[in-house]
């Protein structure tokens, strides 16, 4: 098997008293598109600016592309990276910024064209890189970092400030740069386009590992709930007393009635509601399954986590 894109054991980072990343473990395959969600302070950008190489670990050993953590030089060839936007020169053209970083990074220029196709750039490389929008300023910080057409690429908030068709055109990029065999190792607070395009995530809170793996388990640990609308609302509460008493957690949301399916099949929750409610002679107007999405899940795993 080869070795996996990011892999750290135990890696901390205190600052004085203040301990920003707890014993983080974890293992990225290569190939993904890696979510890496965790509410502000969690320490996000400071487990990414040890990646690569900007912040010293006080404690603990990693590997990058097979690398060790200790030798960012022996990896850093091979990963691109934009973290708390580009910092480009705004009187110089999309493309001789460009140029300028391929010279310092010993990239092939001729790269150039392609990188700013690939970001939708490419009509607008000889525009001053002062003269683009925000949007235009993060897709050309993103050019930049695949000049070295990298095995990995880092990307720290990248949708963060963008206007909603900016965020949507920004998911695409990503999907597309990360699918071919290019690992994307990638930070947001915008879950629901997270959701649309990572197969992997890592959730972090308070510095310490909350959950690694596919995207698909972190959703299956979250029970599912089947929603019922009676024809008549004045039904509701009789209808919540029913189920209530065949066992099952009901609770009431305006018009719906949430019936818990944890533990269970909920196609067979949903069976059993409705033969209940016919039983009874309650008219369903709605009976539909809801998955809980990335947003909702996250949102009480972090507020059930233990401190």
């Amino acid at each position: 098997m080869p070795a996996a894109a990011i892999s750290v054991d135990g890696l901390t980072k205190r600052f004085g008293d203040r301990v920003a990343v707890d014993r983080l473990t974890l293992d990225i395959p290569r190939g993904v598109v890696a979510g890496f969600i965790g509410p502000n302070g969690a320490g996000k950008t400071t487990t990414m600016a040890m990646l690569l190489g900007l912040v010293a670990p006080t404690a603990g050993t990693g590997a990058v592309l097979g690398r060790p953590l200790s030798d960012p030089s022996g990896y850093l060839g091979r990963v691109g990276a934009l973290v708390e936007g580009p910092a480009l020169w705004p009187g110089l053209t999309g493309v001789e910024n460009l140029r300028v970083l391929a010279e310092l990074g010993g990239h092939d220029a001729a790269r150039i064209p392609d990188v700013l196709d690939t970001v939708r750039l490419g009509a607008r490389g000889g525009d001053r890189f002062g003269s683009y929008s925000f949007g235009m300023k993060q897709r050309l910080g993103i050019a930049a970092a695949l000049l070295g057409d990298p095995e990995l690429l880092v990307l720290d908030e990248p949708a963060n400030g963008l206007d909603p068709a900016g965020i949507v055109e920004m998911r695409g990029l990503i999907a597309e740069v990360g699918s071919a065999d290019r690992t994307v190792f990638v930070s947001s607070h915008i879950l629901g386009e997270l959701e649309q395009v990572c197969d992997w995530l890592v959730v972090i809170d308070r510095g310490s590992l909350v959950y690694d793996g596919p995207t698909d388990g972190f959703l299956a640990q979250a029970a599912p709930t089947v929603t019922a609308m009676p024809e008549h609302a004045a039904e509701l509460d009789r209808l919540a007393a029913i189920v209530r008493a065949q066992g099952l957690e009901a609770d009431r949301d305006a018009d719906e009635l949430l019936v818990s399916a944890d533990g269970r099949d909920p196609r067979a929750v949903a069976v059993e509601l409705n033969r209940a409610a016919i039983a009874n002679g309650i008219v369903l107007a709605e009976l539909h399954l809801r998955r809980p999405d990335l947003e909702s899940h996250y949102l009480a795993v972090l507020q059930g986590a233990e401190p």
